[in-house]
């Protein structure tokens, strides 16, 4: 038995793409149009954020720029979003803000994603006290709300958005450490682990070549509708000025500083918020679509 269990492993084809694969996963994934808006909205926002010195017109309200000659002037075609109390203009700065916030989720995911995924590993699967120390500090940060622990962090840290991303990672990898250790608890019971097991292959080639590329569709999917959630979590800090500090343009700040002059230049706090929601629902509806394609049993 344990000769034919040696052949079983040792003759497994390498993978390889399948065109037939691409086209039923982009099937299943396009089944629900909303992803498809999702992912054009994404596909925009990321051809903004990438050639954003080129499509801006005014690219100096992204720096230490006063034209108060120009400040508080209601939107036009000169200023699509009008401009703020120092006369720099609303779309660029808008656009901008979507630079600082995909980048925060970008490295909040770097730094949080490996982490967690490493521990969760490493919990499901030697199980005893590795598991029992690596959980309960998982859930000691888990019982703390995101947003009240991140605040916390950060007032003791410089405030800037270095430290932002610090702080966000510090709290976020709590959540892949939970899914990976969930998953693995049960992949580790499959047949194919208990045989390379029996053959001799070494546990950390177990953990990263048989039982991770199985988490990989879960992790994928919850790293994308991660991005909103961080990038929500970012303006939210700040908006209370803990985020990105003036002069970058940050849609949480922008929006801080707008709603001071509601309802009289409401389009200081208006388009930055709709900016916002925008991007948040992008990725959301785009997590969706991606839900579906790597979901088993679809056709």
């Amino acid at each position: 038995m344990k000769n034919r269990m040696e052949n079983n492993v040792l003759n497994k084809k390498p993978i390889s793409i399948k065109w037939e694969n691409v086209r039923r996963n982009w099937y299943k994934f396009s089944r629900n149009k909303l992803s498809i808006v999702g992912l054009l909205v994404v596909l925009i926002i990321l051809f903004l954020v990438i050639f954003a010195p080129l499509i801006t017109s005014h690219p100096e309200a992204v720096t230490k720029y006063v034209n108060f000659s120009e400040a508080k002037k209601p939107p036009s075609l000169s200023y699509p979003f009008g401009t703020d109390i120092y006369g720099r203009d609303t779309l660029t700065r808008t656009i901008y803000g979507f630079r600082i916030s995909l980048l925060m989720s970008v490295v909040v995911l770097l730094i949080s994603v490996p982490i967690g995924v490493i521990l969760g590993l490493v919990a499901g699967y030697f199980g005893k006290w590795v598991e029992n120390l690596i959980m309960r500090i998982t859930d000691i940060f888990l019982s703390v709300p995101t947003l009240i622990l991140a605040l916390a962090l950060l007032t003791i840290l410089p405030r800037n958005l270095v430290t932002t991303m610090i702080a966000v990672s510090l709290v976020w990898w709590t959540w892949y450490c939970r899914l990976v250790y969930g998953l693995v608890t049960s992949i580790k019971s499959e047949f194919y682990i208990q045989a390379n097991e029996l053959i001799g292959e070494g546990k950390s080639s177990i953990l990263f070549k048989e039982i991770l590329p199985n988490c990989l569709s879960v992790i994928i999917t919850k790293m994308t509708l991660d991005v909103g959630a961080i990038i929500l979590l970012g303006s939210s800090l700040s908006f209370v000025g803990l985020g990105a500090q003036p002069p970058t343009a940050d849609l949480g700040g922008m929006i801080a500083d707008g709603v001071v002059y509601l309802p009289d230049m409401w389009w200081m706090a208006v388009f930055p918020s709709i900016a916002l929601v925008t991007i948040v629902l992008g990725f959301n509806l785009l997590g969706d679509g991606i839900y579906d394609m790597f979901s088993l049993g679809e056709a």
